[in-house]
């Protein structure tokens, strides 16, 4: 089965994330990508109908908490060493070009 991801769909998505690929890595992570999608697919012929859906293997469960407001003692900790700030907010370079 040809890999979901292209070269061009690869060379998209490392432009998305700002990271540059060299050729043998693009060959590599293409190479092992389609390994992974290779699984998926074996996982895909397992018959499941009759497995009991598995809740927990350590005993771990959800706790929860009243969602009340709380005092807290390190506000505004490391803020006064920030280089700008604009109306109480602290002002950060924009992360998306127009």
């Amino acid at each position: 089965m040809p890999s979901p991801i292209t070269k061009e769909t690869l060379k998209h998505l490392a432009e998305l994330a700002r990271i540059e690929l060299t050729p043998r890595e693009e060959e590599k992570l293409l190479y092992d990508l389609q390994k992974i999608f290779d699984h998926f697919e074996e996982l895909k012929t397992l018959g499941t109908a009759d497995v009991e859906p598995l809740v927990s293997v350590t005993g771990a469960k959800n706790v929860f908490r009243d969602d009340d407001e709380r005092k807290s003692t390190n506000r505004g900790a490391g803020t006064n060493a920030f280089p700008e700030k604009e109306n109480g907010f602290l002002k950060i370079p924009p992360v998306f070009e127009k």
